[in-house]
């Protein structure tokens, strides 16, 4: 794609969990290395971002959570959550296309008020998505069955949306998948970069982590290889599709 490229902001300290989350957006998106950059904020400033230099924005997930007891921050988290919370208020503001994966939810969530928790945490593997109506209609989502399978695992979600935001999926155990603000900021709990192999990278990654007991990693990769995980890719398509210029 010519014209200004997209931008993947990146809050994974480890490489390999990185590099795959860069690769997966690149090509789900249908993107290259020209048309997506990527900025990893674990390992450095985010700096001045002129929105206007770029197409739109993708943040991925990590082990970073909004909800956590800030006495229990790491100084790279809160640098982190400061400049993502400036970010938001600018993109907000200028309604400027961004999407914001798993940790997009507390993020995009806190910027508009919505209350997050850990009410509605989901344990590491696939999950049922559901649109509701204004999912259906949404430009993003459209193209997706009413229900879908998708990979997940969550410590936080919203629990409480604000009346102006726009809810666009739900899962039996989270009742916010998914939600709009204005008509192009869009945060998902479920990762759309996802498939099985991404998913066990992912489980290798962060089995230290809290998500899951270590010793249930073979488990969980086995239980991810036994459901077909192949709608959630198409709103990163249409994401690119949508906003390139």
């Amino acid at each position: 794609m010519a014209g200004a490229p997209f931008l993947l902001l990146s809050i994974r300290g480890e490489d390999d969990a990185a590099a795959d989350e860069y690769a997966s957006v690149m090509r789900f998106a249908g993107l290259d290395e020209r048309s997506l950059h990527r900025i990893g904020l674990t390992h450095r400033p985010l700096g001045d971002l002129d929105l206007a230099n770029w197409s739109g924005i993708i943040l991925g997930g990590g082990p970073f959570t909004v909800s956590d007891d800030p006495a229990t921050k790491s100084p790279v988290q809160q640098r982190v959550e400061v400049e993502l919370a400036d970010l938001m208020a600018a993109v907000i503001a200028a309604d400027f296309p961004f999407l914001g994966c798993c940790y997009g939810i507390g993020i995009v969530g806190a910027a508009v008020g919505a209350l997050i928790d850990r009410s509605h945490s989901e344990p590491v593997g696939p999950l049922t998505v559901e649109l509701t109506d204004d999912g259906r209609a949404d430009p993003l989502f459209a193209g997706l069955p009413d229900t879908f399978d998708a990979f997940g695992g969550h410590k936080e979600a919203a629990s409480v949306l604000p009346d102006h935001v726009i809810r666009l999926a739900r899962s039996p155990a989270c009742p916010v998948q998914a939600f709009r603000v204005g008509a192009n900021v869009y945060a998902t709990q479920f990762h759309p970069e996802l498939d099985v192999d991404g998913l066990c990278t992912r489980i290798d990654a962060y089995k230290n982590d809290g998500y899951f007991a270590p010793e249930t990693a073979e488990t969980l990769k086995s239980a991810a290889r036994a459901r077909s995980v192949t709608h959630p890719m198409a709103i990163l398509r249409a994401f690119a599709a949508r906003y390139s210029r």
